[in-house]
């Protein structure tokens, strides 16, 4: 029956996206035959739970394929014995302190924020592989990716996912060594340690005394060396004893000015992870949850007006609601549309909204080419060119997501991510590209105006 599994395995390889089968199908494992009934195996709780709402019909199916659909199939999380491991008698804090947080009795501790667990987090299309990928790496029992990679702009929510997986671990196992800090602040560890001839303190708190490291902020590391050199050490001897280790960047590490490639290079040895603007749907099921978490009371044609206006990221949405909370308070008044209105006005620019048709209205012009040929399945320079510089300028003055602008040249998500990165590099070398780009961002700007 293993080999009936392997050929069920092959057959969901070729219909998923390689990311989906790696993290959901492939860690599951042939138990036994029992009776009339195959027994497989999911890693975790989690994984048992999103493979049962996501998969079992697709197992079934191809169970049915391959002529067994007179076996049931059964599904049970198989988590793997947790290794001890020896440590010395002495006594070390269970969680890193972060240098501004103040001790709480003898030990340091560093307190993760309460409201940022899983269980709070707003789920959408532009962070819903993040968000599995991340409760999956912090749920107990083997998996295939031991370090993880999260790339987002600030206020996207990658903290609340980093400080969800932090609290996740420690409360399915609470003795659990997790060092949770920002890259800054290890660096200013690592510099306190040096002067103070306590290196090798540093050292082994963090190579041989710590079970998962999350490390926030990575491209504050730009330009320190030292600090690079000591980190990559670390990540060595975490990686060799199998250790879990997530990261989390608002730039890709190669985008980071002065890292090391060695460094670069084991940042994106995992599982790399992004998360993109919340679409309107989300926006307004994030406005929804906290407005309820605060109490405050809102229409639902406030909510979709907040929702279509309110794009730049999940603190706006949040400081929009704390302001319309206080003026509601204070005023004694119940929040209206005017009210809303007028809150927003002080948060979002007066400017006029560039739009993907603007855009391509702009393109299409310039280069002499029909909207049409944009979404053309030609892969001719002709028509390769100005889509892709098209979908850069999309990027970079829209908040639309990859799926939104996939669908206005027919194209997948990928290839609009790789063509906006090809025109990317073009602008570094080529000074064509830089002259056209400039003209056209520049009357991108005055359509603002």
């Amino acid at each position: 029956m293993q080999t009936v599994w392997e050929e069920i395995k092959s057959q969901i390889y070729s219909e998923l996206p390689k990311n989906s089968f790696s993290l959901w199908i492939n860690n599951i494992t042939f138990l036994e035959k029992k009776d009339n009934s195959i027994i497989l195996g999911c890693p975790n709780k989690f994984a048992y739970n999103w493979v049962m709402e996501n998969y079992m019909s697709l197992i079934q199916d191809k169970l049915h394929n391959i002529g067994k659909d007179k076996l049931d199939l059964v599904l049970k999380v198989q988590a793997s014995p947790q290794k001890k491991t020896a440590c010395d008698s002495t006594v070390y804090p269970r969680q890193l302190p972060l240098p501004s947080f103040p001790k709480i009795g003898r030990r340091a501790k560093l307190n993760l924020n309460k409201a940022y667990s899983f269980d709070r987090f707003v789920v959408g299309h532009s962070n819903e592989f993040a968000y599995s990928a991340s409760n999956a790496f912090s749920q107990a029992g083997s998996w295939h990716y031991n370090t993880l990679l999260m790339l987002a702009k600030t206020g996207l929510g990658k903290t609340h996912l980093s400080q969800a997986v932090g609290q996740t671990i420690l409360a399915n196992n609470p003795e659990s060594l997790v060092y949770y800090i920002t890259a800054e602040d290890f660096a200013n560890e690592m510099i306190f340690s040096l002067k103070n001839n306590r290196i090798e303190e540093f050292k082994n708190r963090y190579r041989r005394r710590c079970d998962v490291l999350i490390l926030e902020e990575i491209h504050f590391l730009s330009g320190k060396e030292k600090t690079q050199l000591e980190l990559g050490y670390t990540l060595d001897a975490l990686g060799n004893d199998n250790k879990k280790i997530m990261f989390t960047s608002s730039l890709l590490p190669k985008d980071i000015p002065r890292l090391s490639r060695e460094l670069s290079s084991r940042f994106t040895s995992g599982l790399v992870m992004t998360i993109d603007g919340p679409d309107h749907d989300t926006r307004v099921k994030i406005l929804e949850k906290k407005a309820s978490e605060h109490n405050i009371i809102l229409s639902k044609e406030v909510i979709l007006f907040l929702a279509s206006r309110l794009k730049t990221d999940i603190r706006q949405m949040e400081s929009a609601l704390r302001c319309l909370e206080a003026k509601s308070s204070l005023l004694n008044k119940k929040i209206s549309m005017e009210m809303a209105k007028d809150v927003v006005s002080c948060l979002v620019s007066g400017e006029k909204t560039i739009t993907p048709d603007k855009i391509k209205n702009l393109v299409t012009k310039y280069y002499k080419v029909t909207p049409d040929m944009l979404g053309s399945k030609s892969r001719k320079k002709i028509y390769a060119y100005p889509r892709n510089v098209y979908l850069y300028l999309c990027r970079r003055f829209t908040d639309e997501t990859l799926e939104n602008l996939a669908t206005t040249v027919n194209r997948s998500h990928s290839s609009v991510l790789y063509g906006s990165t090809q025109i990317e590099k073009k602008i570094k070398n080529d000074k064509k590209t830089q002259h056209q780009l400039s003209f056209l961002s520049k009357k991108l700007a005055e359509m603002t105006g």
